[in-house]
């Protein structure tokens, strides 16, 4: 892996919600990890048969969320205070949509009562759309997740009440 494609890279993450990434390609390892509002620096140690110049050999690599003049949503996740309630996870990697197209209204907002079964989201995970369903019914307390977040396995996206 060149310089290049290193800068490509870094900045595919810091643009990305991602907070951990790891690559390995034959000898290359890089692993990325940026946590909010924090910088981190991170060394990757780079095989003598690299192409890069050996002054460039364990260069720290900073990443850190870029100075941003949009706002977060109140939806957030913040974790001092999550509301109690039922708590709808993510059952697969991918990135979390909010509507089934960017000009249609959100499928659910705070405040919206809810029924089991009813979709609250979408996960695109390998060009597949999948539906993220209310696993209960009630009212929709906290909205931990922005529209196009990364999402992990298992991570809390809903908080119903």
């Amino acid at each position: 892996m060149d310089i290049e494609q290193m800068k490509e890279l870094i900045k595919a993450v810091s643009e990305s919600k991602v907070t951990c990434f790891e690559f390995e390609d034959g000898t290359d390892k890089i692993k990325i990890k940026k946590a909010n509002k924090k910088t981190e620096i991170i060394t990757a140690p780079v095989p003598a048969t690299s192409a890069i110049l050996p002054a460039q050999a364990n260069t720290p690599i900073v990443v850190g969320n870029p100075a941003s003049d949009e706002e977060e949503p109140e939806t957030a996740q913040t974790e001092d205070a999550q509301p109690q309630g039922n708590v709808v996870k993510s059952p697969l990697v991918g990135t979390f949509y909010s509507s089934a197209s960017p000009e249609a209204e959100p499928f659910v907002k705070v405040g919206d009562h809810v029924k089991k079964g009813q979709v609250l989201g979408i996960i695109e995970a390998m060009k597949l759309m999948n539906d993220i369903e209310s696993e209960y019914d009630g009212e929709v307390v906290k909205i931990l997740v922005n529209n196009k977040d990364m999402v992990e396995y298992e991570q809390p996206l809903f908080i119903i009440a």
